[in-house]
């Protein structure tokens, strides 16, 4: 007959395996403050320091705080089970957020709460549950005195509670994933730039709490005593963004909104905005849904393959806002960092998409149309032919037409194939790459004034050699590349010469 045994998973095998869940440090700093917004918590202060090459990380919020018996049920693995009914402004889902986020970065992990003036106090040790394997899941339960015998964790302690009636701290120390085997500078210097990215990763996801029209309750968030600054992508206070309909998505229930923004054009904002709102990855990776629970951010950037992502919609970005009752539809994961539509909301986005691929298109589409129609000689022409489209140098330009018609037979077709082997190196991959990433970087060379000058007497001993008019010398070179394109200089230079405008 089948029988049942008691089969305990090895403690320090499963706690390092834990520790390889997937998390970034900045998504791991996330799961930890998501706690502190679950205690209504109304700042939330991350300290950090190098320590002379032992660093250590502290999450302190003003939270409500546990006592003793609800402080050792957290930290237990699991310990809320994800079928459970949660608050609808909980932000938790499986029980294992600040423990797995912990362990994935330090060995050691203290917590210590603060309830009703009562100060309790637990630890995690990695390095304790290894070396005794034989003593299983063995938790550190500190008194007041030994954690103020702790230099780190009462300096935090006098700074941040002592004053104050409920609030938590989380110390992670032993941070061994936040090395790289390199000099201790540099080390310093890599530190450093974790802790921006982290930065710039909460502004991001918890930017709906850190802006003052949140619920009227405004989260503060400060990394060393600076305040982080909400960084929402709509980009929503710029008069140029398209803010178009919100649609409603009911699923069981429950209700999905989905509002859809078009980012402005390159043209219709400052540089530094611009660049501001590509983020680090560019327009084109960062268009798509992004998806939030709670008002917490928990993906960005994603079309959940319903199309793909392409130059002439990387402006388009669209907020979802699902409650965490639907969490089981969504396929959350333990780091909150991806989840994937049910059918019956696939369905229904994609007609989303549809509707609003026309604006985000012909936003992007915009262009100098005042310039180009100007222009009756440009040096390049576009040719569309069957479904392709290509730019050839125009041999009909003022300056090309008389050099071919001043060469003789043998060297104009020379100079010839010089103009189709340029038209042919045409750098299409490069230039469409440079372009979907920075537009504003992409730029024409400059003209020396030397240089310019040079050109602009070419064209008018050559305009005033075809017998025209001294008059129509300006009207006539400014319909003309690349003086159309540098139209003020142009007149500068002409009315320098003596030609009257």
């Amino acid at each position: 007959m089948s029988h049942y045994i008691e089969l305990m998973p090895s403690p320090a095998s499963l706690i390092e395996s834990l520790r390889s869940v997937g998390y970034s440090l900045e998504a791991a700093v996330a799961d930890v403050v998501d706690n502190s917004i679950a205690a209504r918590a109304r700042y939330v202060d991350i300290r950090f320091s190098w320590n002379s090459g032992y660093p250590w990380l502290a999450i302190v919020d003003d939270g409500f705080g546990m006592a003793e018996d609800k402080l050792i049920t957290a930290m237990r693995l699991g310990s809320i089970s994800p079928l459970a009914v949660r608050d609808k402004d909980d932000l938790g889902r499986f029980g294992l957020g600040l423990k797995t986020a912990s362990f994935s970065q330090c060995r050691q992990l203290t917590v210590l709460s603060k309830q009703s003036g009562q100060l309790n106090c637990c630890q995690w040790d990695i390095d304790l549950i290894v070396r005794d394997v034989s003593a299983g899941w063995k938790l550190r339960v500190l008194t007041t005195e030994e954690s103020r015998q702790h230099q780190t964790l009462n300096d935090l302690i006098e700074t941040y509670l002592d004053s104050k009636d409920s609030g938590t701290i989380v110390l992670w120390e032993n941070l061994d994933r936040l090395k790289e085997p390199q000099s201790a500078q540099r080390n310093e210097q890599f530190f450093d730039s974790l802790m921006f990215d982290v930065r710039k990763h909460l502004e991001l996801v918890f930017h709906r709490f850190l802006s003052s029209d949140q619920r009227n309750r405004k989260l503060v968030i400060r990394m060393n005593n600076d305040d982080l600054e909400p960084f929402n992508p709509f980009n929503p206070k710029n008069n140029a963004t398209q803010e178009l309909p919100e649609q409603t998505i009911s699923v069981q229930g429950e209700k999905v909104l989905v509002q859809p923004f078009v980012l402005p054009h390159h043209n219709k904002v400052p540089t530094q905005e611009y660049n501001k709102y590509a983020g680090d990855e560019g327009y084109l990776h960062n268009q798509g849904f992004y998806v939030y629970r709670n008002q917490r951010l928990i993906i960005k950037g994603s079309w959940f393959r319903l199309i793909k992502k392409e130059e002439l919609n990387k402006l388009i970005r669209v907020r979802v806002d699902i409650p965490n009752t639907l969490d089981h539809l969504w396929k959350l994961d333990v780091k909150k960092s991806y989840a994937s539509p049910p059918e019956a909301v696939r369905q229904q986005l994609q007609q989303v998409i549809n509707k609003i691929e026309g604006a985000g298109r012909g936003v992007y589409r915009q262009r100098g149309v005042k310039l180009a129609s100007s222009v009756t000689s440009p040096v390049w022409r576009r040719v569309a032919t069957g479904g392709s489209i290509s730019y050839e140098i125009n041999r009909e330009h003022p300056l090309i037409a008389e050099l071919l018609g001043q060469i003789d037979s043998e060297h104009r077709s020379h100079f010839q194939q010089m103009i189709k082997m340029i038209e042919y190196s045409f750098p299409v991959d490069l230039f469409y790459s440079d372009f979907a990433q920075n537009p504003r970087d992409v730029t024409t060379p400059t003209w020396d004034d030397k240089s310019f000058e040079q050109l602009v007497d070419i064209f008018v001993s050559s305009f005033l050699a075809a017998g025209n008019s001294e008059s129509n010398v300006v009207e006539h070179l400014l319909s003309i590349d690349p003086f159309a394109s540098n139209r003020n200089r142009t007149i500068s230079t002409l009315l320098r010469k003596g030609h009257k405008q």
